[in-house]
């Protein structure tokens, strides 16, 4: 059974784990975690700092031996906002790859919030209610990803500028925390949580969860101030083989411990119960965001979960490698969902491109032989299909390109950087132009799979040629390989497929040049 590893790299800290499939389902092996602030200095500068880049680098060397030592089958490596933000990224990406071999992602904050989704919908179902309406919060170093999920399916989520460390950097310059500065970040966090309240609509929500550090050192503080003051006596315990309930952080008991933190130092603040030394530097800002939220959003309270980004990675590995994995078809339906929303918004149809869909798809299968793509590419191949008329939205001169742009560039759930970039360019070279080394739809893919971009863009140009102008007459097909050559052979509709089939004869001289073949499309 394979094994996954996920590696976050956040503003504040680094995380890993490790699990292992079994039975269609992930079982941990192995967590490490590094406080390593590398957001600390870009919040300040723009730049990631020597020292920041120094530790977590370390911390990476380490959960590399983990990983070595687990024999990991696929590790995926992604960085949130301080990469986001930072001028010098690219330095810093480049040095993690030098050292690790790593390939370090840099994902967008709706990105972010949607991996977070998937890994506590999919993880812990006591803390994530299969009905209803549920707030999930991640508040981390640098950014603060807001989700509102209806049946464990993402209705709409946010990203705000919101981090521990990065408010801390901004308004909390003394210690205590000075007052002027205090009011500033109130006044800030405010404003910020108004825009989300207007985008996300929290109305009817019944469970906020919360996630990351900050969540949990709040839960554990509130429920210490319980405790002390005989609201509970430690964990309650499970009844007649029930389930113990999830504790729940009250609105009002946030509030109070916000408010106590914000006048202590941080020698004090560690001493609190639930704290700790590292998480007291960041916990006054922290804690605020999660008290205005609360009580801005009206929500009586929240529960900690501790699953996150590196849970929603791994589930989502599980779901592209595993098909009988409870998770992979609710991936695909997400997946394609957002394909399909990116194409309106762009003024697409997706019925009128469905017909070039199902062609490009059955001449991949088909055609397997011959071309011998890797089996994820069916589903790029499929995304390119619906997507590459977009580029009209903006000009229909030049369209092609505009479309590579968009596509490369929107926010598609499901769907990694690059695996954007390869489906962007598939779409681009529809046209008179052919993907070439040096263009800017392909510089950015590796050049292993610069020939797997070829032969999915004669497939898609032949699923095109299929479909000139068609409504509802669709063609049926039949490919035939030999190995000199290969038919294409076509059962005409009832108005015919002259033009066609003269489509298709002015794709046979780039189908040779891609496949080494002749290509003979005739009329059975």
């Amino acid at each position: 059974m394979p094994t996954f590893a996920a590696v976050d790299i956040g503003s504040n800290s680094c995380r890993l784990k490790i699990a292992r499939v079994v039975a269609h389902q992930l079982r941990t092996l192995h967590e490490d975690r590094e406080v390593t602030r590398l957001g600390g200095s870009v919040f300040e500068s723009g730049l990631i700092s020597p020292e920041s880049m120094a530790a977590t680098i370390q911390a990476l060397k380490r959960f590399q031996r983990a990983v070595q030592q687990h024999g990991v089958d696929q590790v995926r490596v992604v960085s949130t906002s301080a990469m986001r933000d930072a001028r010098n990224a690219a330095a810093f990406q480049a040095w993690v790859k030098a050292e690790t071999g790593w390939n370090m992602e840099v994902i967008s904050g709706l990105e972010e919030g949607r991996l977070i989704h998937l890994g506590v919908m999919s993880g812990e179902t006591a803390a994530a209610p299969a009905h209803g309406r549920v707030l999930l919060v991640d508040l981390g170093g640098g950014s603060c990803e807001i989700t509102l999920s209806e049946r464990k399916r993402i209705k709409d989520t946010i990203s705000v500028p919101l981090g521990a460390v990065r408010l801390t950097q901004e308004f909390l310059t003394a210690d205590p925390a000075p007052p002027e500065g205090l009011a500033r970040m109130r006044r800030w966090i405010a404003r910020e949580l108004r825009r989300a309240h207007r985008r996300i609509k929290p109305a009817g929500v019944t469970v906020m969860i919360g996630t990351s550090g900050t969540a949990a050192a709040l839960s554990d503080t509130c429920a210490a101030a319980a405790k002390s003051a005989g609201q509970g006596q430690g964990k309650p315990k499970a009844k007649s083989g029930k389930k113990q309930p999830i504790p729940t952080a009250s609105t009002k008991t946030v509030r109070r411990i916000a408010n106590k933190l914000a006048k202590l130092t941080i020698a004090e603040r560690e001493a609190v119960e639930g704290i700790g030394p590292r998480r007291a530097e960041i916990i006054v800002a922290g804690a605020e965001v999660f008290a205005e939220l609360l009580e801005s959003f009206a929500l009586p309270g929240f529960r900690y979960s501790p699953l996150g980004l590196r849970d929603g990675i791994l589930a989502q590995m599980l779901a592209e490698r595993d098909a009988r994995a409870k998770s992979h078809r609710e991936f695909e339906h997400e997946r394609w969902e957002s394909v399909l929303s990116t194409a309106r918004r762009y003024g697409v149809d997706p019925k009128q491109a469905e017909p070039v869909r199902a062609h490009a798809l059955q001449l991949f299968r088909d055609l397997h032989p011959l071309h011998g793509l890797p089996p994820e590419y069916e589903h790029w191949l499929a995304a390119a299909a619906v997507l590459r008329d977009t580029g009209k939205f903006i000009n229909h001169q030049g369209h092609h390109r505009h479309t590579q742009y968009i596509v490369s560039s929107s926010e598609i759930y499901g769907y990694t950087q690059l695996q954007r970039t390869i489906v962007s360019a598939i779409a681009r070279y529809l046209g008179k132009s052919r993907p070439q080394p040096g263009d800017r739809a392909v510089r950015n893919i590796p050049a292993a799979e610069h020939q797997h971009v070829h032969r999915a863009v004669v497939l898609l140009r032949l699923a095109i040629a299929l479909n000139q102008d068609r409504a509802s007459d669709v063609l049926r097909v039949r490919a035939k390989i030999y190995p000199k050559r290969v038919y294409l052979e076509i059962a005409p509709g009832r108005t015919g497929a002259e033009l066609e089939l003269w489509s298709l004869r002015k794709e046979a001289d780039y189908f040779r040049e891609v496949f080494g073949r002749d290509f003979l499309a005739v009329v059975t």
